[in-house]
This record gives C-alpha cells, sequence and structure tokens, in this order.
C-alpha cells in the first residue's frame, strides 16, 4: 500500500478512537463548554502529552509486557478509578451547589489548570495505550522506511491535538453554549455521573 494512503488509513482510525465516548472526551467537553475554547485547546493539549507516552510506549513494543503485567495495570487502573471519581465528586458538587443571592450557581474552581488535568485524565488511562498498540501494531508491520514509526507517533500526537483544539472551537457555536449555560447544573451532573460510572468500570474490570 501506498505510504501516504497508510498515514490516512491510520489517521481515520486514530480518529474514530480519539472522539470514541471516554474520560478525555466528556472531560474536555465540558471544560470547552464551561470556560471557553482556549481552556478546551489547553486541555487538548495536555491529553495530547499524555498521548507521547502513551504512543512511545506503544511503538516502543512495551505495550504488550504492560498487558502482561496485571499487578502494573491494575495499579494504573486504581490511580485513574481515583482520579476519574475526584472529577467526577467536582463536578457534581458543583451540579448541586446551592446557588448565590440572585439565583446564579457559583462554579467550584478548579484546583489545576486544563492542561494538567488533561495530561493526567489521558495518562492515567489504562485503556489509552493498549487501544494505541493495537492500531498501531497492523501499520508498523512489513517493510517500511526507518522513519515510519516515527511519522506514526508524530501524526498521533499532532492529530490529537488538534482535533481537540478544533472541538474545543466548535462547541462555541451559540446556541449550544446558550442551552449549556441554561442547563449547565444539570449538564454537569450528567458528566459528573458518567466519570464516576468509567471508575467504578475501570475498579470492576478483571
Amino acid at each position: 500500500m501506498n505510504l501516504a494512503l497508510e498515514l490516512a488509513a491510520f489517521s481515520g482510525l486514530m480518529a474514530l478512537g480519539q472522539f470514541s465516548p471516554g474520560p478525555d472526551m466528556i472531560l474536555i467537553t465540558r471544560t470547552a463548554l464551561a470556560d471557553g475554547a482556549k481552556a478546551g485547546a489547553l486541555m487538548g493539549l495536555g491529553i495530547a502529552t499524555g498521548l507521547c507516552i502513551h504512543t512511545s510506549v506503544a511503538v516502543g513494543g512495551l505495550a504488550v509486557a504492560f498487558e502482561q503485567s496485571p499487578g502494573i495495570r491494575q495499579a494504573i487502573s486504581w490511580s485513574a478509578a481515583a482520579y476519574l471519581l475526584w472529577l467526577a465528586w467536582c463536578l457534581l458538587r458543583s451540579a448541586f451547589a446551592t446557588p448565590a443571592a440572585g439565583g446564579e450557581v457559583v462554579a467550584v474552581p478548579a484546583r489545576r489548570g486544563p492542561y494538567v488535568r488533561g495530561f493526567i485524565c489521558n495518562l492515567l488511562n489504562p485503556k489509552a495505550v493498549i487501544f494505541l498498540a493495537a492500531t498501531c501494531a497492523p501499520f508498523l508491520t512489513g517493510p517500511h522506511p526507518s522513519w515510519w514509526p516515527f511519522a506514526i507517533a508524530i501524526l498521533v500526537i499532532v492529530q490529537g491535538g488538534t482535533l481537540w483544539a478544533l472541538w474545543s472551537w466548535l462547541l462555541q457555536w451559540r446556541p449550544l453554549r446558550s442551552r449549556y449555560e441554561r442547563s449547565a447544573r444539570w449538564i454537569d451532573g450528567v458528566f459528573g455521573f458518567a466519570l464516576a460510572a468509567l471508575a467504578v468500570k475501570l475498579l470492576v474490570a478483571p
């Protein structure tokens, strides 16, 4: 297959994976809606930084060892679950906060910036490296030039950061933001419960 076509096919698979439901998607969507495109783009950059590490592990062939080390994987899963539960608690606390005078709800400030939250959320996702390993493996087999693994890694990182930034910008569409502003407490509650559900799934997964 032509190298350009291979990269295009790989890029399409990665886009589908990055926009599938998960903690990164939930967190960046809520951040972009609540705090604007800049905060969403910074979170996207943090997620892309996490992808740097995951991609290095996947392209370097270490994902197999990770998959065969249940102790390491369980420790990371528990850490991820704890972090997701903390994020869920912050959103639910904001959703169920008592309105201040005038009927406005005072938002609970985040203790970490969007970049750090995005980085930690992606870094502690044990499914990310496995997904990347499964997606990268078919494209790393067979005859390829020496620069090919680096091209795969760069594509993952650059595409991830770019798509998340674009998503943050699209979420600034005025009708969508107006709807969020009118229903922020309910939406934050839904996002909070979704993150909690993902944390429980990590805890009970074999």
